[in-house]
């Protein structure tokens, strides 16, 4: 429903007309989700801020992001950094906080950076956009907070937002405590509205795989195959995930932005479709024919898994995803041949 005129809704471009001349704070728009989002936000006509580390990412990974070349002001700098914050957060009229220490393995490996970024950052800029008087904050959340869903029923499960929820993981947990503080702070007693988008498994071009990470499937099955290795198929791939592609991603984020009936809402991103790791793979298979799969243990924290329901996010957010899993994974496949030089160094190094 991007562009769902034949249902008779609005395209994305009309709608987000409301941010001409806004002042938009996008927190971790450095990284693949935020950049995207900032370029759409530009495209609007929104004066659009970016606050980021720019080093979460190994060599050139920033850079094949397009931040640093887009219309947007970019801030080198860190969320835990309560004057910057104050700074940018003072000026703006929207706030799409998406900053985050955003590796489940490396949480799990370093809880008191996990800490840091995704629960002290996160309160300092719930604090300052309260102060500031901002419109609007939009928090970016994770279908990681279902963690396996119900346990006495068979999988792949549909995740509800009004669902028990079950963190499995240090990142989970400390994206569930920033859905209830920014509910608890910015609740309708506040003068700052609030929305809440749980992003199920993003993927597509340019994303590039972080060393020791476990996450992102698409790039790493791509780019062992390509390397030569086999694809790893942790747990043997039965792990079911709802891929969503980035475009989609930033369309329903930059959407919660204005929908009005996203207010104090919390909703689902996902295609309403579960996908298994192993079905990547075979997705993957034609474009890689010598490629081959071999089994391997499933890490500690990464949830069997399942897919969104998305009823409430096509009712709120008047929007549904549009980018098809075998033609996501086609468009990352062509682009990975087309940029050899995005394949990381430290991965080359591995495969010799």
């Amino acid at each position: 429903m991007n562009e769902a005129e034949t249902d008779g809704v609005e395209s994305v471009e009309s709608r987000l007309e409301k941010l001409r001349d806004a002042r938009v704070v996008v927190t971790g728009g450095g990284g693949l989700v935020g950049s995207r989002l900032t370029a759409l936000l530009c495209r609007a006509g929104a004066e659009v801020a970016v606050l980021d580390r720019m080093d979460a990412y190994p060599e050139s990974g920033h850079s094949l992001f397009g931040v640093e070349k887009s219309e947007a002001r970019l801030v080198v700098g860190d969320i835990c950094d309560r004057e910057v914050v104050a700074g940018l957060l003072r000026e703006a009229d929207f706030v799409v906080h998406a900053a985050a220490y955003a590796d489940v393995a490396a949480c799990t490996r370093n809880p008191d950076i996990a800490f840091r970024a995704n629960v002290q950052g996160t309160q300092i800029v719930l604090e300052e956009a309260l102060r500031a008087d901002v419109r609007r904050l939009v928090l970016v959340s994770s279908a990681s907070v279902y963690g396996d869903g119900p346990t006495d029923e068979p999988g792949p499960h549909v995740f509800h937002e009004d669902q028990p929820l079950f963190p499995l993981s240090v990142y989970a947990n400390g994206k569930l405590w920033a859905e209830h503080q920014a509910r608890l702070m910015l609740g309708s007693s506040s003068g700052c509205e609030y929305a809440i988008v749980r992003y199920f498994s993003v993927y597509g071009e340019p994303q590039i795989p972080k060393q020791g990470s476990h996450s992102w499937m698409v790039p790493w099955l791509s780019l062992q195959a390509k390397l030569g290795r086999p694809m790893r198929l942790n747990g043997g791939g039965v792990q079911v995930r709802d891929m969503v592609h980035v475009d989609d991603i930033a369309a329903a984020t930059a959407l919660a932005l204005v929908e009005e009936g996203m207010a104090g809402r919390t909703v689902n991103v996902g295609t309403g479709r579960p996908t298994s790791i192993r079905e990547v793979a075979d997705l993957l298979m034609p474009y890689f024919p010598d490629a081959r799969r071999i089994v391997t243990p499933r890490p500690e924290g990464d949830p069997l898994g399942g897919y969104a329901s998305t009823e409430r996010c096509r009712e709120l957010l008047r929007w549904q995803a549009s980018i098809t899993v075998p033609q996501g994974v086609e468009r990352y496949v062509r682009w990975l041949e087309a940029t050899p030089e995005a394949v990381p160094r430290w991965l080359t190094e591995e495969s010799a």
